[in-house]
């Protein structure tokens, strides 16, 4: 088949302000960004309260991303994530109360507390899994995508990496194969400009990635990663693109963490007025005005919404804590297999 290339990334990015949106759905976005702020922040306290463990790696600054993204998905569609994609799963569908669990390490965890924060895992939305590995989801993605392709199906594979997987050789063997073979994945880099802690001027020597795809003779476009509705537009689109049968489609969203790389960042790598003066463009902060701005967005509206996610929040943490550990006699369990006759 031949691919008809198109090159998005050219065009200007559309604003967030030149777009409409109806008040039904502006407040479904602000709560699903509320929602995975709020999460994000209670696993940063409870992190501090060492009732979580091992790594953390916060989502908060990004929400705009996993939630536009997700708008443009179906739930017959694969999503492989990173180590930062709480926000991602919850986005999805993955409940918090499951999420808090596996945080904890308890059974009743969406992945039965065995992988924590960086390995969540939700067949019934086709969540399949965070990966601690730096790039390490992007043949994954590849495989699946390959697969439903072999076998006809019409869904797609959204697969989410940071900046840093730019430099990994798989991300590159994986753009490559995936143009070759027009395989059905939607590639979407959350770009926060640091990597773990090195600035991308300073790793990469074009710090447009959208022209990495051009070396792969993939369609790219760039997208504020700080505008949900921007996001949500510019995913609809690469997803449109990737469903017609042409190929995959690498999306480009600039946004930016708030807190370190991990819990034990001492963020030494940028200025603290470098961090404020991005807080400024919140997503939340900035969402929430443009909706009262059109007035779409009351002040029982977001008190509503608020108290809804906070005893959303509340169930989870609860659900955690009544959760059981997983008996010492399963310890081998899931990773040595068993020899049969």
């Amino acid at each position: 088949m031949k691919k008809i290339l198109l090159e998005p990334s050219k065009k200007k990015p559309t604003k967030q302000a030149e777009l409409q949106t109806d008040r039904p759905h502006g407040l479904h976005l602000l709560r699903q960004m509320l929602r995975i702020r709020r999460l994000e922040e209670k696993c940063a306290e409870l992190y501090g309260a060492m009732k979580i463990r091992g790594f953390l790696h916060l989502y908060i600054g990004e929400e705009a991303v996993a939630v536009g993204v997700n708008e443009a998905l179906q739930a017959e569609d694969n999503i492989v994530a990173t180590y930062r994609e709480h926000g991602q799963a919850l986005a999805r569908g993955v409940p918090a109360a499951t999420i808090m669990a596996e945080m904890y390490g308890k059974q009743e965890g969406c992945s039965r507390g065995r992988g924590g924060s960086m390995h969540l895992f939700d067949k019934e939305t086709r969540f399949c899994g965070g990966n601690a590995i730096v790039g390490g989801g992007l043949p994954l993605a590849l495989g699946l995508a390959l697969a439903d392709q072999m076998r006809h199906r019409p869904q797609l594979t959204c697969c989410y990496f940071g900046d840093g997987a730019v430099a990994e050789g798989e991300f590159h063997e994986t753009m490559n194969l995936a143009s070759l073979w027009h395989a059905p994945v939607l590639f979407v880099c959350e770009n926060n400009l640091y990597a773990m802690g090195t600035a991308l001027r300073y790793a990469q020597a074009e710090t447009d990635l959208t022209k990495k795809a051009a070396g792969y003779a993939m369609p790219a476009a760039a997208v504020d990663g700080m505008e949900v509705l921007a996001v949500e537009a510019a995913a609809k689109e690469a997803a449109e693109y990737v469903r017609s049968g042409q190929g995959p489609f690498f999306l480009e969203c600039r946004t930016y963490r708030f807190r370190g790389h991990s819990a034990f960042d001492t963020e030494l790598y940028r200025s603290k007025e470098e961090v404020e003066e991005w807080k400024q463009r919140d997503p939340i902060v900035t969402f929430t005005r443009y909706l009262k701005e059109r007035g779409l967005l009351g002040a029982e509206d977001l008190e509503e919404i608020e108290r809804e996610v906070t005893l959303e929040i509340e169930a989870a943490v609860e659900f955690a804590e009544a959760g059981t550990w997983e008996p010492v006699e399963d310890l081998t369990r899931f990773v040595y297999s068993e020899k049969r006759n």
